[in-house]
Order: C-alpha cells, then sequence, then structure tokens
C-alpha cells in the first residue's frame, strides 16, 4: 500500500509541475510577428544573438525557440488553424511542416504527422520533468519546437509532432511564391 501511495504521490507532483509550467505562461494577445525575419533570403548560417532575437521575437516566441518553453494548449496562434500552407521556423525561416500533414490531435497544439523535410529537424532526448519524451528543434537556427510522439495516427506513420505555435510562421498556399517557398506549391497543386 505504500509503494502504491508514494506512486501517486510521484505521478501527483509530475501532474502538478506540468499544470504551474502551463499556467505560469500566459499567452501573449496574439502579437503581429515580424516577417522580415523569416524568409528565405534572410536564412543566416551563423546563429543569431540573444539580444538580436529578443529584439525580433515576441517573450512569448523568445522564451519557446530559445529557452525551451512551452505555451498553453488551446491558446495559441495555430492549434486550430485549417487553411493550406506551410510553418516555418519563427527565426529562421527554414520549412518545418505542411498544413497537409496537419491534424486535429486534441492536445490543444498545432500536431503534424511529419515535417515538410526530415532535415530541416532535429530530434534528441528529453528527460525534464521526469518524462522520456524526444524533442523536436529546428536544424538551422536550433529553435526549440515541441515534441515527437508515437500515437499519432497510424495510417500515416504512427507520429504526432506537437509543436509550438509561438515557433512557428504560417505562410498561406497563396503567398508561397511571394515569401520565397514556391518550391513546395507542386504539394498542394496534387491535392486540387
Amino acid at each position: 500500500m505504500l509503494v502504491v501511495c508514494a506512486v501517486v504521490l510521484v505521478a501527483l507532483l509530475g501532474i502538478l509541475l506540468f499544470l504551474n509550467r502551463a499556467r505560469g505562461q500566459a499567452p501573449a494577445a496574439s502579437p503581429t510577428q515580424s516577417t522580415s525575419m523569416t524568409t528565405p533570403s534572410s536564412n543566416n548560417q551563423t546563429k543569431q544573438s540573444a539580444e538580436e532575437l529578443k529584439k525580433k521575437l515576441t517573450p512569448e516566441q523568445y522564451h519557446v525557440t530559445q529557452q525551451c518553453g512551452t505555451e498553453p494548449p488551446f491558446r495559441n496562434e495555430y492549434w486550430d488553424n485549417h487553411r493550406a500552407g506551410i510553418y516555418v521556423d519563427v527565426v529562421t525561416g527554414e520549412p518545418l511542416f505542411t498544413s497537409l500533414d496537419k491534424f486535429d490531435s486534441g492536445s490543444g497544439w498545432p500536431s503534424f504527422t511529419k515535417p515538410i523535410e526530415k532535415n530541416n529537424v532535429s530530434e534528441k532526448s528529453d528527460s525534464t520533468f521526469g518524462m522520456d519524451r524526444t524533442e523536436v528543434r529546428s536544424s538551422k537556427g536550433d529553435s526549440h519546437l515541441g515534441h515527437v510522439f508515437d500515437d499519432g495516427p497510424a495510417d500515416k506513420g504512427g507520429l504526432r509532432y506537437c509543436i509550438n505555435s509561438a515557433a512557428l510562421r504560417f505562410i498561406p498556399v497563396e503567398k508561397l511564391k511571394e515569401e520565397g517557398y514556391g518550391q513546395y506549391l507542386p504539394l498542394f497543386e496534387k491535392k486540387k
């Protein structure tokens, strides 16, 4: 009985830590994200300094991408976005995911079955908060994006890339060419 109580206590502490962390991150009032830093032409080969990033990103974007933060579920910009387009790294403009691979996981965060190009994301082990998870980062900018889990749609490979909206910028399909992402237009033309 004592062992069961200890397990329940540890589980409750883990839940409290998670909820406390989520509660402490109030959503920003839908700030307008700068597009000048996220176009393909502005991709830098070197990572920008913390001072530069703090000037370009909202406090929430900086916290999520540079400090491995997590935004609240259901209170973020893209969790229920259903428009056609791609999602890029808010820091570098690196293409990460497409709306064609987005699905409603019920988690309150944007969820995808796969990256737009596997080389554009990297994965690393994350054992924070006593959980064994796999963190997802952008390859070029090394931005924290979220985590990948194996509870996604089985018919699409079984993965769920659970990503923070604050790490992303959405580019609608009608603006792909204008913003330098025209090479991804054929993906959407196949779906017509």
